[in-house]
């Protein structure tokens, strides 16, 4: 029985992992350019729902806090890209939505009082054992949150909810003991971590060269934009009590206190004067830009120059990102806000990406040749000392004793126990994500004969996500999903 478990424990260990699937995530940035027309304020409609800017900043920032928490506070927007993060926040969304359009045509309301009680379930709102209205404003204030934004998130997380709960999972006996029996298997065995440490790597031209000539075409230059531009700076004027006036009685709903409360013109009058700078800026910025255009610039208008690429580039993404698709049949880009200031482009030429020779390389080929050649040694070194290696002894250990090796991180720890309980081989090697390698040789198998205490919650949320999964594909089918913004 063990046997055949040791075989095929591959196929069975994957099916635990897909129950940490997540289907619903629990609840920033530069986007895509967008298409808007009708749509505007809007990244996407899945159905009857529509999903907004603001829902996409706020999802895409709750995820970059967890991932900040995972990272210990390392987490930066280069991760964040490297993650993917944009599209997870939008895929989150997408799926929120259909979700959502199945509870509408369930006619499924979530009422006032359940989502009162779902505030008041929360322990931080609480002050001396009572929920405290004052304390729920402040709380929901430092998180840059209103009282009107957070109920409709509850409201939306509880509909979701009940809609999941009218599909219930159910499970069997046979099922239990099939993961009983899973998360008892154990292994004896020994194992050794290799690292880079000790590898010596040849650096030198005679080594970097022929790998340079065989992979030319990813050592590209980048490409350059040169421009010429104009600056708007920010105006900073004082108005008429009627002009305030006027502006505050047109637009009375984009002044609120943290209660979403209109306020009087009193306690909006600073943000009103804003806004009529704002507007006075951007008009002012446009016609700069329609003289630009004409060859009318005023005398003292001060035409600037430079050369511009992906690595250099002092105006912020979104303004290169416009940038790259101006051409020199179009070359004038109406204007952008850099650092509070309105900048208005013209493109003068554009330098193509091109082969860098081997001495502009050098710096980009180095650390990537040792990277690879390190991982090719320690390769080498893992199949040569398969047969004969000594390690580090471990008492019968199953995949959820990741302390237990001490000779790694816990992270490592469980990366490595995932590929050795997918494994059919006695001896092997597994190389981690960081580049280490571990051998391994199983020295005994057994099942414990300790049993899973609670193996419903386990196998409810696997049946869960491979259900969820397959209830997404069919909604996509249903619900024709719209995306405004390019690029995710």
């Amino acid at each position: 029985m063990i046997q055949w478990m040791q075989r095929h424990k591959k196929y069975l260990i994957i099916t635990i992992w897909i129950s940490t699937i997540a289907f619903v995530g629990a609840g920033f940035v530069g986007w895509g350019q967008y298409s808007y027309g009708d749509k505007a304020g809007s990244v996407a409609k899945v159905g009857n729902v529509t999903i907004t800017m603001g829902e996409l900043q706020k999802t895409y920032s709750d995820l970059y806090s967890q991932y900040n928490k995972m990272f210990q506070g390392n987490f930066d927007e280069e991760k964040a890209k490297s993650f993917g993060l944009q599209k997870q926040a939008l895929k989150q969304l997408l799926n929120q939505a259909l979700v959502l359009n199945l509870a509408l045509s369930y006619d499924l309301e979530i009422s006032d009082a359940e989502v009162l009680a779902e505030i008041k379930s929360q322990d931080f709102f609480y002050k001396d054992g009572v929920f405290n209205k004052e304390i729920y404003k402040e709380v929901l204030l430092r998180n840059n949150r209103n009282i009107k934004e957070y109920e409709t998130d509850v409201r939306k997380e509880l509909l979701i909810q009940k809609t999941l709960k009218l599909l219930p999972v159910g499970v069997s006996k046979n099922e239990e003991i099939i993961i009983d029996t899973i998360v008892s298997i154990a292994d004896k065995i020994d194992y050794k971590v290799l690292n880079d440490k000790q590898l010596k790597i040849d650096t030198s031209d005679a080594a970097l060269k022929p790998y340079w000539e065989t992979s030319q075409q990813n050592f590209m230059s980048e490409v350059e934009y040169e421009v010429a531009y104009i600056k708007q700076k920010r105006i900073s004027s004082k108005y008429e009590e009627g002009k305030i006036l006027e502006h505050y009685n047109a637009n009375k709903t984009h002044f609120k206190d943290v209660d979403s409360k209109l306020l009087p013109l009193e306690g909006a009058r600073a943000s009103v004067i804003i806004e009529l700078n704002d507007k006075a800026t951007k008009d002012a910025a446009l016609r700069g830009y329609i003289a630009y255009k004409k060859d009318k610039l005023r005398d003292d208008v001060e035409v600037l120059s430079t050369t511009i690429s992906a690595s250099n580039n002092t105006f912020g993404l979104e303004a290169f990102d416009k940038i790259t698709k101006l051409s020199l049949s179009s070359p004038y880009l109406k204007p952008v806000i850099v650092n509070d200031e309105y900048f208005t482009f013209k493109l003068i030429k554009v330098n193509p990406s091109k082969i860098k020779s081997f001495e502009e390389a050098k710096k980009d080929i180095l650390s990537i040749y040792i990277n690879e050649q390190k991982r090719v040694k320690l390769i080498e070194l893992a199949k040569s000392s398969i047969a004969t290696f000594k390690g580090t002894t471990t008492d019968f250990i199953t995949n959820s004793d990741a302390i237990k090796l001490t000779q790694l991180k816990t992270a490592q720890a469980n990366e490595f126990l995932i590929s050795l309980f997918s494994s059919k081989e006695k001896r092997g090697f597994v190389t981690l994500k960081d580049g280490n390698v571990v051998l391994y040789n199983i020295l005994e198998q057994k099942l414990l004969s300790n049993t899973n205490t609670n193996p419903n919650n386990s196998i409810v949320r696997l049946k869960s996500a491979l259900f969820n999964e397959g209830l997404i594909k069919n909604l996509q089918n249903k619900y024709k999903t719209e995306i405004f913004i390019e690029g995710l």
